[in-house]
């Protein structure tokens, strides 16, 4: 696929909406230290794949789909935020060795659990409504090449960051000691059940 300036723009977007990844972001650091980058970097691409997903609706300008999607977002942070409670006490009960040895399903589970998490917020369509307003891309999918070019870049864009930031936790595991180690996974497990807690406790609230 040739370098377009819609590419360009796309790749650009794809690392704004992945840098500031929450939970997310969260998962991959800890699976990167405990089952090496392959891992950490699969699971930020189901992410990815996740926003590419989101943002061909907002570039495709399917309103009906972005309504029914937002419509429904309560029980999806439902989901979500069950979903971050789950993994959170998992990591939590697991000392941080068995945790490495149990691949919990490998690849595909490392991919999928990141894609459904990420689905789980819809309103990230938003996100991408906005971002393309702002830069003038809007409507640039009247050609399905025009908005095939944009969600690669997007796509990329993001993997880009998932693969610098597992790169970079995989370079330092090596300097990670097992006290470290045992300190930063129970962290991270009290985290998502934070994260949880936040999502369930903002729709009640609201």
């Amino acid at each position: 696929m040739a370098v377009t300036p819609l590419f360009l723009k796309g790749l650009a977007i794809g690392l704004v909406i992945a840098v500031p990844a929450g939970p997310v972001g969260l998962l991959c650091v800890h699976r990167t230290l405990l089952q090496g980058a392959l891992i950490g970097l699969v699971s930020g691409l189901g992410a990815a794949t996740a926003d590419g997903v989101y943002g061909a609706v907002a570039a495709l300008g399917l309103t009906g789909v972005a309504r029914f999607l937002l419509s429904y977002q309560d029980y999806l942070r439902l989901f979500g935020g069950a979903f971050l409670l789950v993994l959170g006490l998992r990591v939590l009960r697991r000392p941080p060795a068995a945790a490495a040895a149990d691949s919990d399903g490998g690849l595909l589970h490392a991919f999928a659990s990141c894609f459904v998490l990420t689905l789980t917020n819809p309103a990230t369509i938003l996100a991408f409504v906005a971002i393309f307003a702002g830069i003038g891309v809007v409507g640039a999918g009247d050609g399905y090449g025009e908005v095939i070019s944009l969600m690669a870049g997007v796509f990329v864009g993001s993997a880009m960051w998932w693969l610098a930031l597992s790169g970079l936790v995989a370079a330092l595991r090596g300097h990670v000691t097992s006290r470290l180690m045992a300190w930063i996974h129970r962290a991270s497990g009290a985290i998502l059940v934070g994260f949880g807690g936040g999502v369930l406790a903002s729709i009640v609230v609201w």
